[in-house]
């Protein structure tokens, strides 16, 4: 993307007003100062501290009266001057400030005459309807890998000035590192790129995770989306072989964003039974950052929130790329009641239309309890690669589970009998066994003992499973699966 020929086109299509979101408010008033002189215009730029001044000229003189946004406003009307008005973080004086806007819309329906483009910059700005038809927005592009390798090794060149070594990496990490930096300007890479040298002097695969973290934060979109720092690997995971063995076989093609990448997967199943463990899988399978989008969550009382928050989530996931993107219970927010305006078509419809055009790196899992829910236009063909069942586990599995939940609690799994305990916890999911191990564990503290077979069955015994309270959904959800769904495990 060639961020001034883009400008320059908005521009010279006499477009009035033009908003940049950006949080790069230097960089994009040295690209209209540039731009004010390919156009052989004047460019001014407004800050609530500073007034209005001239920004293609050092020094420039500040213009008297003009730092209060209505009397900067008017002396813009008033003046007529041909020109660039770079309007820095204005955005609070749009909100309830009716005279702002109509101001601002007056400039706008003159500007054919006058030559007057206003520019908005602000890192986040909602658009008056008064105006929104007379406006263009444009984001800056962000830094390519080339920059950003070159911002790396800056960084590494600085700190071996400072600490008298070179810096420890190697090809694969550094790759790793340079495209976990993407979407960032190239200020906050070179931060991020600065931390993780001089931790330890290395550039190593244990600091992407370190980095995803800070950049997530950087991007300031909590609330929306959380980011997962525990990502499990698939050794935590009991059974789910075919699933293992599907994404196995397609990392490759993701990783090298290849024409025919994957785009994701539906996990269906039984509540508890361990979807949104493997989601987690996914992302530690494959060394990416796991983004978690709650849909339940996601619905907000007031009109468009819901859909922006989508939106927003989306544009995150992307700058996040690559990554894992976790829709939890996506038929919370897609599956539409009589109460919610058509709040939930809507977010599918902004879904959707993201699932067919998006290109970035994002390989999507969701997870549904309720498959017969979901509309026919997301589960087809086309928007996910496949979908998975994620049944009740089986004897085999239920043992490993076992196994699992023993050993991460530092007990020797092999004094256990684990085909006894498979065997008593026949109908049970692994969130169920989890617990029948954790309530064991009280219970044999309690008793000052050790742990052993007899806590734990007595515990299983003690318990109804979901297959036994919910029988009849979990049989329905597997006739509707036994067709359009593949077994995970």
């Amino acid at each position: 993307m060639n961020n001034s020929h883009d400008l320059r086109l908005i521009m010279e299509s006499r477009i009035p007003i033009t908003v940049i979101e950006t949080w790069e408010e230097p960089r994009a008033l040295k690209l209209l100062s540039k731009l004010g002189i390919q156009l052989a215009l004047p460019v001014f730029a407004w800050s609530a501290t500073e007034g209005l001044q001239r920004a293609d000229i050092t020094p420039s003189a500040k213009l008297a009266h003009t730092a209060e946004p209505e009397a900067v406003l008017k002396h813009i009307r008033a003046a007529r001057q041909a020109g660039l008005y770079a309007l820095c973080d204005f955005h609070p004086y749009l909100e309830n400030e009716p005279l702002n806007v109509r101001l601002i819309k007056e400039i706008a329906m003159q500007a054919e005459d006058s030559g007057q483009r206003l520019i908005l910059i602000s890192h986040a700005l909602r658009i008056p309807a008064e105006f929104k038809r007379m406006t263009a927005r444009f984001s800056l592009s962000m830094p390519e890998d080339h920059k950003l390798l070159a911002a790396v090794h800056r960084e590494a060149q600085q700190f071996s000035r400072d600490k008298g070594r070179k810096v420890r990496t190697d090809r694969d990490a550094l790759n790793k590192l340079v495209s976990n930096l993407r979407g960032l300007p190239l200020e906050d890479a070179r931060k991020l790129a600065r931390g993780a040298i001089y931790h330890d002097g290395a550039i190593t695969h244990s600091d992407i995770h370190a980095v995803n973290k800070a950049k997530f934060e950087l991007l300031d979109m909590d609330g929306v989306l959380s980011f997962e720092y525990d990502t499990a690997s698939f050794n935590n995971v009991g059974g789910l072989n075919r699933l293992r063995s599907w994404l196995s076989k397609r990392e490759a093609a993701f990783q090298k964003a290849q024409a025919d990448s994957p785009k994701g997967i539906l996990l269906v199943g039984v509540q508890g039974g361990g979807k949104s463990l493997a989601a987690k899988a996914v992302a530690g399978l494959w060394g990416l950052p796991l983004l978690r989008m709650d849909m339940g969550a996601m619905f907000n009382k007031f009109f468009g929130e819901s859909e922006r928050n989508v939106r927003e989530a989306l544009q995150l996931a992307e700058t996040m790329s690559p990554c894992v993107l976790w829709i939890d219970e996506i038929e919370k927010g897609i599956v539409a009641d009589d109460n919610d305006g058509g709040t939930a078509r809507r977010v599918l419809g902004t879904l959707l239309t993201w699932m067919a055009e998006q290109r970035k790196p994002v390989f999507v899992v969701a997870t549904a309890n309720d498959i017969q829910r979901l509309p026919p236009e997301l589960i087809r063909k086309g928007r996910l690669d496949e979908i998975f069942f994620v049944d009740l586990p089986s004897a085999e599995v239920r043992a490993e589970i076992f196994r699992i939940h023993l050993e991460k609690r530092d007990h020797d799994s092999s004094r256990f009998s684990l085909a006894a305990l498979s065997e008593a916890s026949d109908g049970f999911t692994g969130a169920e066994i989890e617990q029948a191990v954790v309530a064991a564990g009280y219970t044999a503290r309690a008793r000052d003992e050790t742990l052993s077979n007899a806590h734990i069955i007595g515990e299983v015994t003690n318990t109804v499973p979901l297959s036994i309270t919910m029988s009849e959904q979990i049989a329905a959800l597997r006739h509707w699966c036994q067709q359009r769904a593949v077994a995970a495990d």
